[in-house]
């Protein structure tokens, strides 16, 4: 199978990085990257011998599959071209950046039959992983609420983009991943402090189960900082998604819950090929990343009207 790789900054960079580890264990051919910056992407091609070029429309015919990780605003523009080509699309989070064109993607895949994968890295966290699997089994008894704290230093490269679709959109997937719930009401308050869109936010949660949730993510933190906590009638969860460890405190215990270290955007990555090959359902499809970029836009809706909002 070919597969490329169209944008190769921060992000586009590691999935090139490892479509050539992929290349070289002989599961897949890696036959180009793109960059409208081309110094950059011969640069990255050099690096992993493979073929650079400065427009994307020069991989649209030598692809089965390809990795999108340009701006989100070219999310749609780009998935697009190569949906109608008949490839299947790994397009990384957000899915695009308004609610009618994640629409139109979800439409076109399906007419051409292809993969539209959203590249929501974190439900591929061993740790996230091994929570899910707790709390199924019941270790954590009935669960009451969540939170997840997501923070770090200011980012150039990042502040166009508000925190809420940058950041916290990731919490607002994994847990209504985790729960298995859907979320019925939601509330924030967002602030633009350093940078020149919202750089932090306070979101609440309601899901359908009666679970309440927060989220508080900023770019304003000197150290980054992405944990998760599950309080349950039983015991309290706590993990650290940088570092992948889970722990479980009980009534006089803490244990750190065994996770198979390993790197999110690899599993991801598998799992895209796996379903592209297999023609299966990816983990993360397009309705699953409509639904967060529903999420995060009715929070933002919600912190200018200052009300309770409901998702749909």
């Amino acid at each position: 199978m070919r597969v490329g790789v169209i944008g190769v900054g921060n992000m586009g960079f590691h999935h090139a990085r490892i479509y050539a580890e992929m290349a070289r264990e002989g599961i897949l051919e890696f036959v180009g990257i793109a960059d409208l910056n081309f110094e950059r992407a011969k640069e990255v091609g050099e690096k992993f011998g493979v073929r650079a070029f400065g427009d994307y429309r020069e991989l649209l015919n030598i692809v089965d599959a390809v990795s999108i990780a340009v701006p989100t605003k070219h999310h749609y523009e780009v998935s697009v071209e190569f949906i109608r080509k008949g490839v299947s699309v790994l397009v990384e989070k957000p899915i695009c950046d308004s609610v009618e064109k994640a629409r139109e993607m979800i439409r076109l895949a399906e007419m051409e039959g292809v993969k539209l994968m959203v590249g929501h890295v974190e439900r591929f966290n061993p740790a996230v992983l091994k929570l899910k699997e707790l709390i199924g089994k019941g270790e954590l008894g009935e669960l009451i609420t969540m939170s997840a704290r997501r923070l770090g230093p200011f980012n150039p490269n990042t502040s166009e983009t508000n925190v809420v679709v940058d950041l916290a959109i990731h919490d607002i997937d994994v847990m209504r991943f985790i729960t298995g719930s859907e979320i019925e009401q939601v509330y924030a308050r967002c602030r633009r402090i350093v940078g020149i869109s919202e750089d932090y936010a306070l979101i609440y949660l309601k899901f359908g189960n009666s679970l309440d949730c927060v989220i508080e993510t900023n770019r304003l933190t000197p150290q980054k900082i992405r944990n998760l906590s599950a309080v349950g009638l039983k015991a309290f969860a706590n993990l650290d998604y940088i570092q992948q460890d889970l722990f479980i405190l009980g009534d006089d215990s803490i244990r750190r819950v065994e996770v198979q270290k390993r790197e999110p955007l690899r599993n991801e990555i598998e799992s895209f090929i796996e379903c592209v090959k297999k023609d299966k359902r990816p983990l993360v499809d397009g309705e699953d990343g409509l639904y967060a970029l529903m999420v995060a836009i009715k929070a933002l809706e919600s912190s200018k009207k200052n009300e309770v909002l409901k998702v749909f």
